[in-house]
């Protein structure tokens, strides 16, 4: 390429709109939730109880910890996205695991010790596990295709916080569903599953996302 041609093209380049990181994964997370919302109703349905079961203080915390998840990681991720970003606010973060430390001080110290484990197995161990990350998959994928438009210095980080975001929303997701409430379930199960997703995703960003 001749040199006045490439500077034509860098011009050209040059006046091109640029869209903020933020707008780009605000879009893909909106794509993400409406098929996970979609997958959620072709695969699963509220519970039978869950008119009665949002007055209940167990079901309305289960909630508010998975949605704190899902928020501060969407507050996290654009920073995460960019280079040398920095993260003023990632204290945030801390706000659903000190929320699960905080319920299950409170069950462990006005429940039944011989009702312990019996809350903490509940039901739907399993369905937890594999449930909250299939749910969590459609946000997880439109959002990494999104980070693969950004240029995060630690792409590890950057799909860690898409992938806390994507498991906020299938544990919200799941939790419409599920019938076990104990915060001692939530700490575990929802936990493990989350942190999973997490995980699968901070691999996946570190290979996919380096520049």
């Amino acid at each position: 390429m001749k040199t006045e041609e490439l500077i034509r093209v860098l011009a050209a380049d040059g006046v091109r709109p640029v869209t903020p990181i933020g707008v780009t994964l605000s879009r893909a997370l909106a794509l993400g939730g409406v098929l996970s919302i979609a997958l959620f109703a072709a695969i699963l349905h509220p519970r039978a109880d869950i008119g009665h079961a949002i007055l209940t203080t167990a079901f309305k915390f289960k909630l508010l910890v998975v949605i704190c998840v899902a928020v501060a990681s969407a507050i996290f991720l654009p920073s995460a996205a960019v280079p040398a970003g920095t993260h003023p606010r990632k204290w945030l973060l801390l706000l659903g695991p000190l929320l699960v430390v905080a319920g299950v001080m409170v069950e462990l110290a006005t429940a039944p010790a011989d009702a312990w484990e019996r809350r903490w197995l509940g039901h739907n161990a399993m369905h937890c596990l594999s449930l909250v990350p299939l749910l969590s998959l459609p946000p997880l994928v439109c959002l990494l295709l999104a980070l693969r438009r950004a240029a995060p210095s630690r792409p590890w980080l950057a799909g860690a916080a898409a992938g806390l975001l994507s498991g906020g929303i299938g544990g919200t997701l799941y939790a419409l569903t599920c019938p076990d409430d104990s915060p001692l379930f939530v700490a575990t199960w929802y936990s493990i599953a989350i942190g999973a997703v997490a995980l699968v995703a901070a691999v996946a960003g570190g290979r996919w996302l380096r520049w």
